[in-house]
């Protein structure tokens, strides 16, 4: 049984020959099917890859963020001992002033 003619040998059982059309027709599927399949694992690749670098953007965001935590609980920490020194400060002077005022008064009972 012998295949039936065909006008551009696009389709044949047993023997058939292919013309120039075909050829190219065959090329350029298998060119658009390869092209297809590689860029889809270009792009699985590429998102594999932002995955990472996001990943290490996060964790480099939340180690910037832990240290502002600890300066926003170091700066408190300055505040409150300024404002204790601050008020030690004035007591010391306070102080120095009654001394100077018993001072002067010693001074003028001396003199008088």
């Amino acid at each position: 049984m012998r295949a039936p003619p065909n006008r551009r040998g696009l389709i044949c059982w047993g023997r058939c020959k292919m013309d120039g059309i075909t050829i190219t027709a065959v090329i350029s599927a298998a060119a658009a099917i390869s092209g297809i399949v590689l860029g889809w694992l270009g792009r699985s690749r590429t998102v594999r890859q932002d995955g990472a670098e996001d990943g290490e953007l996060r964790a480099s965001v939340e180690y910037i963020a832990r240290g502002v935590d600890d300066l926003r609980v170091e700066i408190r920490s300055q505040g409150q001992r300024y404002d204790m020194l601050a008020e030690r400060v004035t007591r010391v002077e306070e102080s120095a002033k009654q001394a100077h005022r018993r001072i002067d008064r010693l001074e003028n009972e001396g003199r008088g």
